[in-house]
């Protein structure tokens, strides 16, 4: 009985060379699979410590279409998100963004986790907040709050505030107190607004 000629696997011979092709839609498809959002940037530590801040690349400004002095809204872990405003770094990789210990603390992360950065370009002016100092970084501390600590955090200056959101004010030759937003949307500050005083608690639990 002769033998049962051999069966092999159809080959697509549009390829001279033999090998199999693939379709260009499942190439492209698995591409896609694999790329990161261009918004979605690996947390590192910031250079410029400020709570306001988020530093991003040149490059990756620019594919996100922002600007030096931009407001963007910037989403962490467990439903956590803050606002923040942009600014160059040369010596920053792609696709990376610095953010210091305070607002990686409010947004829940850690070095190395993902966060999501979207533009907020139509953020309100704060007409009044509330900021609360927290309890044990303000002992021993004398004289005004505000005139020590806030006056100086605010005035003259562009601070985004989000709700829940704790912030570090240093004091000269000193050590800094804590105090949290605890009431009101997403907003933001350019100067010293109506401020009220109580307490936050305490809160040590920050993100390295």
């Amino acid at each position: 009985m002769a033998d049962q000629p051999e069966h092999k696997k159809k080959v697509n011979l549009q390829d001279v060379s033999g090998a199999e092709v693939k379709n260009e839609d499942d190439t492209a498809t698995a591409i896609l699979k694999k790329k990161k959002k261009v918004n979605q940037l690996m947390v590192t530590d910031a250079v410029n410590d400020d709570n306001s801040i988020i530093a991003l690349s040149e490059n990756t400004m620019e594919a996100l279409q922002l600007f030096r002095g931009d407001t963007v809204l910037v989403r962490g872990k467990k439903r956590k998100d803050t606002v923040l405003i942009v600014l160059a770094d040369d010596d920053l990789d792609d696709g990376s963004a610095r953010i210091n210990r305070v607002v990686r603390h409010n947004l829940r992360v850690k070095h190395g986790d993902m966060i999501t950065i979207h533009p907020c370009p139509d953020i309100k002016y704060a007409k009044r907040i509330a900021v609360l100092p927290i309890a044990d970084t303000v002992e021993g501390i004398t004289g005004s709050l505000f005139d020590v600590f806030l006056a100086p955090y605010f005035r003259e200056a562009y601070r985004p505030v989000r709700q829940g959101d704790l912030f570090i004010q240093m004091k000269n030759a000193g050590p800094g107190a804590f105090f949290q937003f605890p009431e009101g949307d997403p907003g933001a500050n350019a100067g010293g607004a109506g401020n009220s005083f109580g307490d936050a608690g305490n809160d040590d639990d920050l993100y390295d």
